[in-house]
């Protein structure tokens, strides 16, 4: 989720969460996990966000943050290089659900109807934020009826404190946490349980 050049990459605003990123290995660990899945013939699809440079299809003033982000118009503008996914973590046949407002992926986009196409019950979530995002995907998937797993080292928030606090107290409550390692074996050995 959002693993894009303007958020976590070489165009991002965050110096921070990059930081967190960084020392959590999540970009090289979240690489891991999406080579597995497609090696396992599980769909990979890449959550993203941008923004119209008219804003039109976002709300732009209902959030302190969102609202401190647009001071910038050009900020994850559709079209330029920071709403790309990080190219280490693209790939063939991936796909890619945007959103234009809001903080997680499934309200106001194709994303539910894109999973249930492809025979989808269980979503694997890597990515950022921990301060809003996993834990609005973790919610919205569970209450649409599909089973989670969040790859703990495959995500990150800042503070790291606070990552770990939402990991536990948060995340746990609503997915199945697990270590890139533990999830790549699983696949390996032909588990499908919490992916499919």
């Amino acid at each position: 989720m959002e693993m894009q050049r303007g958020v976590i990459g070489d165009r991002t605003k965050f110096p921070d969460l990059v930081t967190a990123c960084r020392v959590r290995d999540v970009v090289p660990n979240a690489a891991t996990v999406l080579d597995a899945a497609r090696a396992a013939g599980i769909p990979v699809v890449h959550c993203t966000a941008a923004f119209r440079a008219d804003r039109a299809g976002s709300h732009t003033r209902n959030c302190p943050f969102i609202v401190s982000l647009l001071d910038d118009p050009a900020h994850m503008l559709e079209g330029t290089p920071a709403v790309e996914v990080l190219p280490e973590l693209r790939g063939p046949g991936d796909l890619e659900s945007r959103r234009y407002h809001g903080f997680s992926p499934f309200t106001g986009t194709s994303l539910d109807m894109t999973l249930r196409s492809l025979g989808v019950s269980s979503v694997v979530a890597v990515g950022v934020s921990l301060n809003l995002g996993i834990p609005g995907l973790a919610l919205e998937a569970v209450n649409l009826g599909y089973r989670v797993t969040v790859v703990t080292d495959a995500v990150a928030g800042i503070p790291e404190e606070y990552a770990r606090a939402v990991l536990k107290h948060t995340v746990s409550l609503l997915a199945t946490r697990v270590t890139t390692s533990r999830l790549v074996e699983r696949w390996k050995a032909g588990e499908r349980e919490g992916t499919r």
